[in-house]
């Protein structure tokens, strides 16, 4: 039986990724396919119905299939994820001559966010701004490629840009982001500085329902967690993927987004989107 997995298009070197990893999966003997979906949404909606047997989620994707499946009756696993998806932070950053020392220093301050559904720039550092007394924020968003959950990092940049030029007082992103921007320049040298960071948390995952066929499935995660950065193959897919190595999957840092999600209203405990301003 063909093992049917969903990914999302939030770039065009995702094709690259899942051609290559294809070809390179059905070389070790599993028929394996992959199909896209223009966001995240209709992708969880599918995982769940058994249309596909697996998702590779980000993780507010996660959070949604968790609920629905359980609303359904059905479960899913978090199977596998990349070595890059684990513990990480999101940082609150100011321009280097802001007068704000401290988190409690933002009170009243206008803050620069991504896009609505973005888990690393909006959800859970606003989540971790107010758990820090600041309730009377003012967010500006960038709502760049609403429904691919954060992985389009437009809205990302163009937060760090309004920054830069003066038009906000603080900007949220993820570590890893800021120190991208950074090399590329959007974030110029010694123009700002990280005032604060979030706790740790976990990104994207493997979804696996439960209605996947076993046998498909478990040597499905069991190839890719065999997948070595040694190997010219895969080292090439593994980069664009953003990845050296595949490991277990776990929930348990999903706990920051779950907050956030549950402050904002973002799905209801049965997984319905119920965010007022998501259209993806």
């Amino acid at each position: 039986m063909t093992l049917l997995m969903g990914g999302v298009a939030y770039d065009p070197k995702v094709v690259t990724i899942w051609d290559g990893f294809r070809r390179w999966l059905r070389a070790q003997g599993l028929d394996f396919d992959y199909v896209l979906y223009s966001h995240y949404e209709r992708q969880v909606d599918d995982l769940v119905a058994g249309h596909v047997h697996a998702a590779w989620n980000s993780p507010l994707a996660w959070i949604r299939s968790e609920r629905l499946a359980a609303a359904r009756g059905r479960r899913v696993e978090s199977a596998i994820m990349r070595d890059t998806d684990q513990d990480l932070t999101s940082v609150v950053v100011v321009r280097a001559d802001s007068p704000a020392r401290t988190v409690a220093d933002l009170a009243g301050a206008t803050v620069a966010v991504g896009a609505v559904d973005s888990p690393q720039s909006t959800l859970i550092p606003l989540s971790f701004l107010r758990g820090e007394g600041l309730t009377d924020l003012r967010v500006r968003r960038f709502d760049v490629g609403v429904g691919l959950h954060g992985d389009h990092i437009g809205g990302e940049r163009d937060a760090a840009r309004a920054l830069v030029a003066g038009e906000v007082d603080a900007a949220a992103m993820i570590d890893g982001n800021h120190l991208l921007f950074g090399q590329e320049g959007t974030l110029p040298a010694g123009a700002t500085r990280v005032l604060a960071q979030t706790p740790v948390y976990d990104h994207c995952t493997m979804a696996i329902v439960d209605t996947a066929p076993a046998d498909e499935a478990a040597e499905f995660v069991r190839l890719l967690a065999s997948m070595s950065y040694a190997d010219p193959e895969v080292r090439p897919l593994l980069d664009l993927e953003g990845l050296k190595q595949w490991v277990p999957g776990r929930i348990g840092g999903f706990g920051p987004l779950n907050r956030a999600v549950d402050e904002t209203g973002f799905y209801d405990a049965d997984g319905a989107v119920t965010a007022a301003e998501y259209r993806p």
